[in-house]
């Protein structure tokens, strides 16, 4: 059952404000294309006030609220804020599957990592405490040495729509584990969950602005938040393009960047797999999240002995998946996000054809579905290394075929890409899967499966998709400066200098 979305304003400074040119963004519900309600659009002058609110957290009382409390004392927010969102689970995955028009049990699951996210960065604040004044050895014994790790400031965090309330807990809970303050900007596009988050920290008593959530369009918001000189560092997950104008913007004031990025992931199967559990990760790797995943395995390489039997299989496997409204019980597919999306992801799929490419299965609408944003899995063979849909993110449920007859082929094919995020290979080879491992240019590499993520390893990439380590103890060391404090502990002059 769909629930009323709420109408919010911006959360700045720990209070609700009307955006200073009182504009709207309509809510389309993805599943049916009717407007569900409004978010606000904030501008460039509801940044100055967010950017200056989180300046003032900081230095409150001296720091001592927030940013030079012990991590203990911020654990306990964020404890506070995790209890709130599982209290609240059915809601936020009712409001996201409404805004996004991700499946119902997935937006559950989602809410799940939420409040587990912030658990662990709970974790690693008050394990921050006890890594301060860590001593260095040093080579003279007339000095010593330890470090100090100190939030970096004011944090800008830009976040995408795909899994909105989650990628956007990734920056803010270590964020907020390491002392910093934060000005939250979410993808225009699934907002509804984030405004909701704030209110979550206005329930928990969350000091006033700690964290500040500002709705808009990327031009009138991130852009202004991204390169506003009192912003200490800037972290994006997006698009390979705007990753490389937030970059842009944040080098002409020398700020320290996170970017998660594009990505054209492989997997890679081997003559040796159980056929019904490869096709089951292969079909999860591309289709889970309505196929809108920066990670997704989008690029099948299988080896020719079994190509045919493989893909047989697949197909089976993929005409079984439920397709419908995300509220309707079994749901494993949803619409794509938005009509432009929608579009993009259609004619991607023409111009393969167009290409000389063959559509095994899927390429259009469901016929059982008249309204909404709905594209049926789709499965697409006989591409060359030269096709847009070889080398371009389609950000849809669309999976490319190549085949490989030997693992060097394979590994220059899943190579074979200007991003490098993540990567999958599965055989009952164990040691040629650790072959493959270290041969793949890729941030994450997955064996005998496809996607699953926990918060506590790393996620990130490399090449085009960006640079950088979200989760884990790598998370909360993005938004840290480290401090050098030597000193000098000989009761003799240095000496270097003849006394006067």
């Amino acid at each position: 059952m769909a629930i009323r979305v709420p109408s919010r304003q911006l959360f700045i400074d720990g209070e609700w404000r009307e955006p200073i040119k009182k504009n709207r963004i309509p809510i389309i519900n993805p599943s049916t294309e009717e407007i569900i309600g409004v978010i606000p659009a904030a501008t460039a002058e509801d940044v100055e006030l967010a950017v200056a609110a989180a300046r003032r957290a900081l230095k409150r009382n001296k720091g001592e609220d927030w940013a030079s409390a012990s991590g203990a004392h911020r654990a306990k927010y964020l404890r506070a804020i995790a209890a709130k969102i599982t209290e609240k689970k059915d809601y936020f995955a009712k409001l996201e599957a409404m805004d996004c028009g991700k499946p119902l049990d997935e937006a559950a699951w989602d809410i799940d990592d939420v409040a587990g996210c912030f658990e662990y960065y709970a974790d690693q604040a008050e394990a921050l405490d006890a890594k301060q004044k860590a001593p260095i050895a040093l080579p003279m014994d007339t000095f010593k040495c330890h470090v100090l790790k100190q939030p970096i400031g004011v944090v800008g965090l830009i976040s995408p729509w795909n899994y909105p309330l989650l990628m956007a807990t990734w920056k803010v809970a270590p964020a907020l584990a390491a002392g910093c303050s934060a000005v939250l900007k979410p993808s225009e596009l699934a907002s509804v969950t984030c405004l909701e988050l704030a209110e979550v920290c206005r329930e928990v008593g969350l000091p006033p602005g700690v964290l500040n959530i500002l709705t808009g369009l990327g031009p009138e918001a991130g852009g202004p938040l991204a390169c506003h000189p009192d912003v200490d560092k800037v972290a994006f997950t997006g698009s390979t393009a705007t990753g490389s104008k937030v970059m842009s913007s944040a080098a002409q004031l020398v700020k320290p960047v996170t970017l998660e990025l594009g990505g054209k992931s492989p997997i890679v199967i081997f003559e040796d797999v159980d056929l019904d559990k490869a096709a089951e990760w292969t079909a999860f790797g591309c289709f889970w999240t309505n196929g809108q995943i920066c990670s997704a395995t989008s690029r099948l390489l299988v080896h020719e002995s079994i190509a045919a039997e493989f893909l047989d299989r697949l197909v089976k496997w993929c005409k079984n998946i439920k397709i419908s409204d995300p509220f309707e019980e079994g749901c494993r597919l949803g619409p794509v996000v938005s009509k432009s999306q929608y579009e993009k992801v259609l004619k991607f799929i023409s111009t393969a054809k167009s290409e000389g490419a063959t559509i095994l299965c899927g390429g259009s609408r469901p016929e059982h579905l008249k309204k909404g944003y709905y594209v049926e899995p789709t499965i697409i063979s006989d591409v060359s290394t030269s096709m847009q849909i070889w080398r371009e993110e389609v950000f849809g449920p669309v999976l490319c075929v190549k085949t490989f007859g030997s693992e060097d082929e394979a590994i220059e094919l899943a190579n074979d890409t200007q991003y490098g995020l993540g990567a999958a290979v599965l055989s009952k080879d164990l040691d040629r899967c650790e072959r493959i491992t270290k041969a793949l240019q890729a941030g994450i590499v997955w064996v005998n499966c496809s996607q699953p993520c926990f918060c506590q390893a790393p996620w990130g990439g490399t090449k085009r998709s960006g640079f950088g380590r979200e989760l884990g103890e790598w998370g909360i060391e993005n938004y840290l400066n480290i401090k050098q404090v030597t000193e000098y502990i000989s009761d003799e002059p240095w000496g270097w200098y003849k006394s006067p």
